[in-house]
Parts: C-alpha cells; structure tokens; sequence
C-alpha cells in the first residue's frame, strides 16, 4: 500500500486513540476524535460478533469518517487447572468480602471467527490485531474487503511475522503503555515486562528491519509527544491514557476518580488482574496477589472478572484493575474532540524532548 496510509483514510492529524476494551472505546469516543481529524478505534475485545456489530451500526449513525476495529487474536492459555484453582483459593476472602462468587473459567476464542465473518462481510475502514499474528488468509480477507489490516507489535520478530503475513501496517507498542501488552507470546517463565525496550529505540530498529508503516504507541499524552514519535519515522501516534477521563469514555466511575487520587502514586506490570502483562496503577491488589497469580489468560480474567466489576460498583479502586500508561498524571479531562484538536495544535510546534519510554 503505497502513500501514507492514515491520510489515505481521509486524516487530518496522525492522532489515533487507542482501542481500550473493557468499556472505554465507546462508539461516542470514536465518533469525537474521528470527527476531530483524528482516527477513533472500536475495541472488539470482550464483545460478541452480535455486540460488536451494534457498535458498528453505532458508529455509523454518528460518523462518516474513518474508523477502526480492534481484534484480540486467540491463543492458548498458560494456566493448569491446578495454578487456577490454587489462585481462586487465595481469592476466595476478597470475593466473600465483596459479596460476589468468583467467575468459571472456560475455553474462550473470543469470538474470532465471528468477528472474522462480521468484518468481512461488514468492511470497516481499518482493523488491527493485537495478542498473536493473524493468518496470510484472515489478513487477505480483509484486504480484499478494502479494509486496511494493522498489527500491534512489540518486538522485531513480531513486525517481521507481521510483514510476511501481509499487513499493511504495524502499531508499535512501547514499555511505558498502558493495559495489556500485546505480546504475542506472555512468557510465564519472564517477569512481568522484561524485555520491552523504550518505545523510540522499539521504533527505529522495527524500521530499520522492514518497510511498512508504523504507528508508535505507549506512554504518549500530548501533541510534544506525537510531534517525538512522528521525528523518528512514525507516521501516527496511538493514545490511550489521555483519553480516559473524556466524557465520551466509558471508563467506570472509580477508575476515573483512581486517576486522579494522589494516593495511587506509580504505574507497574502484574497478572494478578488477568493473568496476562498489563501495566496499571499500584493498588492493594496488585500488591497482594502479584505472587500469587498464575500466568493463565484468559482464565484468571474470567476468574477475577466478578470481583473487579463488584470492586467499580462499590467504588473500591483497591481491588480494581486501573490500567493507565505511564503519562497518567498529565491527563487533561476535557471533551474528545477539543482533546484532539489541543493535541494537534501542540504537535506542530514540535517536541519537546525525547519520546516516552
């Protein structure tokens, strides 16, 4: 695909807010950063093919700008029956203190293959991959759509399966990001994180191994940060943390007051929350089960998922998962569209220092 990919798009600044699932890429979030020149993103993770398709017809009403999709690729799960059992033993006062039963694990693809047929038969503008490479065939289907088909990665080897899977474009996610990493592979056997490299260094080796277009993506919160991303060969830059506390997001109510709680005072890697890397704010939970849990996703999510979604209904930020990148404390609550548009103003004066890491 020849041509910058995201003005082919119809873009008028290279801002992208990342997909966050979970619920805070509303179609009302994607409506106002596409509106604002920039391109918003549906996040399909945790949705069936049926929600995500209401979503789509959402959008649609609001916008007729460009917009993407955001798909989680299936992959086996690490944990035995044993390490979740043992893990939902340890939890097991924490889920009697909030009044809840703990989740039952359960092979889950997802819904892949019916988002798969949905895109396909119902072509976006744009659809990422994130969690594992998909095939050169799901990859030709779309393509053949006219949809254009992004991967996220985090490593060289990863862009270069990318490559030869035949995507148009990679989104490289750097250590400082927030939420899951995208790792195609979560070692169990590696510390939470170790082996990411700081987002400009990721960008310019992944660069320097192919030709594709990359997106950077990781602890970026302002036009000073897109402006460093797009220095060292970017053609876009992803956020996510800045677009939290936007009326438009669906982030949950003790999320958005965690964010803003002094209290919280550092970002860190755990699988406590879904026994799969992610990068959120230091509470009591991560601290207390951190040792204890299992690298297994998504069955520690679905394990763990009534007692973080009892913990957002009674306001306990302490047994929440409050993902948030390393930027979180310059995040500006302001409507989407003015947020774009601020971050756009403050790009072209160009950056301000090195990029995140």
């Amino acid at each position: 695909m020849s041509g910058n990919v995201l003005t082919g798009l119809g873009l008028r600044t290279p801002v992208v807010a990342a997909p966050m699932a979970g619920g805070p890429s509303t179609p009302e979030l994607v409506t106002a950063v596409t509106e604002a020149g920039g391109l918003g993103f549906l996040a399909a993770g945790y949705r069936s093919a049926a929600d995500l398709a209401g979503e789509l017809a959402r959008v649609r009403s609001l916008t007729g700008g460009a917009f993407g999709v955001n798909v989680f690729v299936p992959g086996p799960d690490r944990g035995t029956v044993d390490d979740i059992a043992g893990y939902a033993h340890v939890l097991t006062p924490l889920a009697t203190r909030l009044g809840v039963a703990l989740g039952t694990p359960h092979p889950d693809d997802d819904d892949y293959p019916a988002k798969l047929d949905l895109l396909a038969s119902d072509p976006v503008p744009l659809v990422s991959f994130t969690f594992g490479c998909p095939s050169a065939a799901d990859v030709r289907r779309l393509r053949d759509r006219g949809t254009v088909v992004a991967l996220t990665v985090t490593t060289v080897a990863e862009a270069t399966a990318g490559q030869a899977a035949g995507v148009d474009l990679l989104v490289v996610q750097g250590d400082a990001a927030g939420g899951h990493r995208a790792s195609f592979v979560d070692d169990p056997a590696a510390a939470p994180g170790a082996g990411a490299q700081p987002l400009a260094e990721l960008l310019s080796r992944i660069r320097a191994a192919g030709p594709l277009p990359l997106i950077g993506t990781g602890g970026l919160m302002d036009g000073s940060d897109v402006a460093s991303v797009l220095a060292v060969g970017a053609i876009g830059a992803q956020l996510g943390t800045a677009f939290l506390d936007c009326p438009e997001s669906g982030t949950n109510a003790t999320h958005r007051r965690a964010l803003r709680d002094d209290r919280y005072a550092a970002t860190a890697f755990t699988r406590a929350f879904t026994g799969r890397t992610a990068r959120g704010l230091v509470n009591e939970f991560m601290v207390g089960y951190a040792a204890a849990a299992p690298a297994g996703y998504p069955s520690v999510h679905q394990l763990t998922r009534p007692l973080r979604a009892a913990a957002a209904r009674h306001g306990d930020a302490d047994a929440l998962h409050l993902w948030a990148g390393t930027g979180w404390r310059r995040l500006r609550p302001m409507a989407a569209g003015d947020l774009v548009r601020l971050i756009e103003a403050e790009r072209t004066a160009g950056p301000r220092g090195a990029v995140a890491s």
